[in-house]
């Protein structure tokens, strides 16, 4: 046992994800409102997470989702398949008109003073529609799964799939599997199935199950509903208030051992102070700082979580696996898309105290 976990040594898939996969419409700086062409990114944080462990850190991933046959669908299917993640996919038919659909997120990357501006049409999107049955979690997990992992946006998408990701949980914990969940509590969503008290209370099922958190102050106390920070965060980048609230967390879910976020100071649109933290086993580590000239600061954190995981898994010690993360999502945001472009050994690199000097 390590980190307080008994991470499973090896299986069929070192990493198996559960969210909606989404297509992002990217104009670049340009605004939508005079954009004329757009790049088209797949993502959804739970799969960026899965994409990047197989593309960066050539680890074994799968990804449990809702697939729509039709071309959009095909696009997306074509981009998981790229990045190396295995498929487990519920079918839906497209009418033609109506639906359903994969959903579309439109995202311009701002620019200096000018911030990124984020949209969504999730109107009639497949994964909402997915339901506890819809896969069978004893015949994957049966495989040999090392790692299973959700998110707060894929539970608050509709009524029901929050119980699948219960229902995926609980047999990943009956399989010995480590389980992670990232809170990414977005009000907006909540806000259309029930508000904050349901929000805090689905949220408190699914984290009953879990041993690794992802979230920074704020997804842990809209999230979990504890009490906000009992110490007032000097900085962006000062970590004190988010340890302070370890107890609080502790005391509603003994059973998390780690919670971990990044640390974040936009200056502006392209100029970032990046940190990341972990509480791991009831001790507290802390990543070095860097300067960040942010390409695309989509999927930072996902990148972060995929990094800090790949540590893990890989049974390196706390600070090594938080320095992994902490590299990784900063390398992330110097490419556009939401996932990596990056290789282990740049990863690797910059953990150690790598550069930006050419490589020749």
């Amino acid at each position: 046992m390590k980190y307080g976990l008994n991470i499973p040594p090896s299986g069929a898939l070192d990493f198996l994800s559960l969210g909606a996969l989404v297509h992002r419409l990217d104009p670049g700086i340009i605004p939508f409102r005079k954009a004329s062409h757009c790049e088209i990114h797949t993502s959804g944080g739970e799969f960026n997470v899965a994409a990047n462990l197989a593309d960066c850190f050539r680890l074994k991933t799968g990804v449990a989702t809702a697939m729509v046959d039709y071309p959009i669908g095909d696009l997306i299917a074509e981009r998981v398949r790229a990045m190396g993640v295995t498929p487990f996919y519920k079918h839906f038919q497209h009418d033609g008109v109506h639906g359903p659909n994969m959903a579309t997120v439109y995202s311009d990357r701002g620019q200096g003073l000018r911030a990124p501006v984020v949209f969504y049409n999730r109107c009639n999107e497949a994964a909402a529609q997915l339901q506890p049955g819809d896969f069978d979690w004893k015949q994957i997990f049966s495989r040999g799964v090392r790692w299973f992992h959700s998110g707060g946006i894929f539970a608050a998408l509709s009524a029901t799939t929050a119980e699948v990701i219960i229902e995926a949980m609980q047999a990943a914990k009956a399989a010995g599997v480590i389980t992670s969940f990232d809170l990414n509590y977005r009000a907006k969503l909540w806000n259309i199935i029930g508000g904050h008290e349901h929000a805090v209370a689905v949220l408190d099922k699914i984290v009953k199950n879990v041993d690794v958190l992802v979230g920074n102050e704020e997804d842990l106390q809209l999230g979990l509903g504890i009490p906000g920070p009992e110490v007032a965060a000097k900085s962006k980048l000062d970590p004190t208030a988010f340890f302070s609230m370890m107890e609080s967390v502790r005391a509603k879910h003994p059973q998390v051992k780690i919670v971990a976020t990044t640390l974040r100071e936009v200056h502006s649109t392209n100029r970032h102070s990046w940190g990341a933290v972990a509480w791991i086993d009831g001790k507290a580590f802390v990543s070095p700082t860097c300067e960040l000239d942010v390409v695309d600061r989509v999927g930072g954190g996902d990148g972060y979580a995929s990094g800090f995981f790949y540590g893990l898994l890989a049974g390196a010690e706390p600070q090594e696996a938080v320095n992994l993360g902490w590299a990784h999502g900063a390398l992330l945001t110097t490419f556009p898309g939401d996932t990596t472009m990056a290789t282990v050994e740049q990863v690797k690199a910059l953990a150690k105290g790598g550069s930006a000097r050419i490589q020749r």
